[in-house]
């Protein structure tokens, strides 16, 4: 390609069937792929017939090669970013790659496809009308109690990935931190042979996955629904320290919009809170 580019490109979660033809094209096209593990995508590039040279770019080295990446962008080269599934920089390394890419003046250019996330959310018969994704839960307990606890009040649909090592404990800390009855979906290996779907409660997920073994393997997206014992009429504690915090920073207008796209508390009442705060 004649043109300096970044790609940022998606590849498949675990069907090779989801990869775009343009993804084909632009993988094919460029000068190098940045990789986050090269023995996998190695695997990946083979099976789609592009040999392209591969350079490794994960959290250990990101901002090493970030340098290196944008001195061949310099010189006319044209690069491409993968994960090793799915869309790259969701819960995966590159935004410092991607922002120091335009600092320097170079076009990125997204190729879109598969998202665990949103694969999971479009299926999960939750609310989408706005959503939150934390990504990984801490993997110490006390830590990811204390991030459940943060959660808990979120008016709005959230989730977070969870691994084959941890789903059992994570649920089992789900249904003590937000109670037997709060309504959770599990997407287990979304888009590869044994995708499976659990609905339910806690409770319910929870006890599934204590006598059936075969459900806890592979890797997990879940999906929370909001809280609704909340009136929509009164605001969490959560929000009211976002708030706080964001109007240290932020004119009120701008701090109100981002809580409330967050928890799904109405305008009118953290712009009245908002005032209170400033007064105060």
């Amino acid at each position: 390609m004649s043109e300096s580019v970044l790609y940022v490109v998606s590849t498949p979660i675990g069907n090779l069937g989801d990869m775009t033809p343009r993804a084909v094209e632009v993988l094919g096209s460029v000068d190098i792929i940045a990789a986050e593990d090269t023995r996998y995508s190695k695997r990946l590039l083979s099976h789609f017939g592009i040999n392209v040279r591969l350079i490794s770019c994960h959290e250990h080295n990101e901002r090493y090669q970030t340098a290196k990446i944008i001195e061949r962008l310099h010189h006319g080269e044209s690069v491409a970013l993968i994960s090793d599934a799915g869309t790259p920089l969701i819960s995966d390394p590159g935004y410092y790659l991607v922002r120091k890419v335009r600092e320097a003046g170079i076009n990125v250019i997204a190729v879109p496809g598969a998202c665990a996330i949103i694969a999971a959310l479009s299926i999960s018969g939750l609310a989408t009308d706005r959503f939150y994704f934390e990504g990984f839960l801490p993997a110490k307990a006390s830590r990811r109690k204390k991030k459940l606890d943060e959660l808990s009040d979120m008016l709005c649909t959230w989730g977070f990935y969870e691994s084959t090592h941890r789903i059992r404990d994570s649920i089992d800390d789900c249904l003590e931190v937000l109670g037997a009855n709060r309504y959770i979906v599990l997407v287990r290996e979304i888009t590869k042979k044994f995708e499976t779907v659990l609905a339910g409660s806690i409770e319910q997920v929870q006890n599934i996955l204590q006598n059936d073994a075969a459900q806890c393997k592979g890797e997990f997206v879940v999906l929370v629904e909001g809280n609704k014992s909340i009136s929509s009429s009164l605001i969490c504690s959560n929000a009211k320290t976002l708030l706080a915090h964001l109007l240290k920073e932020l004119p009120i207008k701008k701090a109100v919009a981002i809580v409330a796209d967050m928890y799904g508390h109405q305008k009118k009442e953290l712009y009245n809170l908002a005032l209170t705060l400033k007064q105060g």
